[in-house]
């Protein structure tokens, strides 16, 4: 493979995570389910605030989280300095500043931050998130 081909792969991989990775976010924030489960594999494994320091394994504690709604009034998620490392042809890692602007109580606007990285392995159906570790807000 040219330097060339390679940098065009690598590219094309590039955007391709970080764009599943934005749906993910998106449906995390919706509330939508079935969209989360077609981007995580099914023994997705993750350290993270809700967890209280415990790996949690597949899909069933995710579940409950989106069970209890999407997010209320205006919000907005953004994924400030992505930085994705790819790992051969089908694996990436993606880190990022995870800001989430929201109205509580119909109040001024808040902000949540989060860093957060994740990573996503190729499967013959697309890219698949396989583990997350986040921070606490």
């Amino acid at each position: 493979m040219s330097n060339q081909t390679q940098n065009d792969s690598t590219e094309d991989t590039i955007l391709e995570v970080l764009g599943a990775t934005q749906m993910l976010l998106d449906s995390i924030a919706a509330a939508d389910w079935k969209t989360y489960e077609t981007l995580c594999d099914e023994s997705l494994t993750c350290f993270e605030p809700e967890a209280r320091g415990v790996l949690v394994e597949g899909m069933d504690f995710h579940r409950y989280y989106f069970e209890l709604g999407g997010a209320e009034g205006l919000h907005n998620t953004t994924m400030a300095s992505p930085h994705v490392r790819v790992i051969g042809e089908d694996m990436a890692i993606v880190s990022y500043i995870r800001l989430v602007q929201h109205q509580p109580g119909g109040s001024g606007a808040a902000t949540n931050r989060s860093e957060e990285t994740r990573v996503w392995v190729r499967r013959p159906e697309g890219w698949k998130h396989v583990h997350f570790h986040r921070s606490a807000n």
